[in-house]
């Protein structure tokens, strides 16, 4: 019998050119806001979003999959320049597959941040699984990568930045924002 080598952290980041994230309880802490009128509001954290806009520039792809339809989203979506939005996703992993057929990008060089037991399918199938740390107890038992915070509060921004340090882009982008 062959040992099949579990790769590192580092391993796994070194590969990654997509992250793949859901929405509720990773990009916002869960909360779905209704007006009594049909209008959904969400809370996004800005650092998330400052970290996502800049990705298309170290030359990762976005994308997002979520359980969810909601104009929120993608107007968030298009706010950040993410243009892979797979909305009302009963199986995310199909999803991926999606992904990975429209872009060529194979299922190692993904990564994905769920939070909830709908999130494992895909987590199982791509090359870094991460949770925000509040994340239920299957998901966070799955990912390689917990961020020490929580969804809704820059768990987002955690994974960015270990992933582009790693491919040594995170000190170029800080530079260019101090220029």
């Amino acid at each position: 019998m062959t040992a099949t080598k579990t790769l590192t952290l580092s391993e796994r980041c070194k590969a990654i050119k997509l992250i793949a994230m859901d929405v509720d309880g990773v990009l916002t802490q869960g909360g779905i806001i209704h007006d009594g009128t049909g209008k959904e509001w969400k809370v996004f954290h800005v650092r998330d979003g400052s970290v996502l806009k800049t990705l298309n520039k170290s030359g990762i792809t976005t994308a997002i999959i979520t359980g969810r339809s909601s104009v929120v989203v993608e107007h968030r979506a298009k706010e950040l320049d993410i243009n892979l939005v797979f909305q009302g996703v009963g199986n995310k992993a199909k999803a991926l597959e999606e992904i990975i057929s429209a872009t060529g990008i194979m299922a190692n060089e993904i990564a994905y941040i769920g939070d909830d037991l709908a999130d494992i399918s895909v987590m199982k199938s791509c090359g870094l699984a991460a949770a925000p740390n509040d994340a239920c107890f299957e998901v966070r038992k799955c990912a390689q990568f917990v961020s020490s915070n929580p969804g809704g509060k820059s768990a987002l921004r955690d994974l960015v930045e270990v992933i582009l340090k790693v491919q040594g882009k995170w000190d170029h982008l800080c530079t260019s924002h101090l220029n």
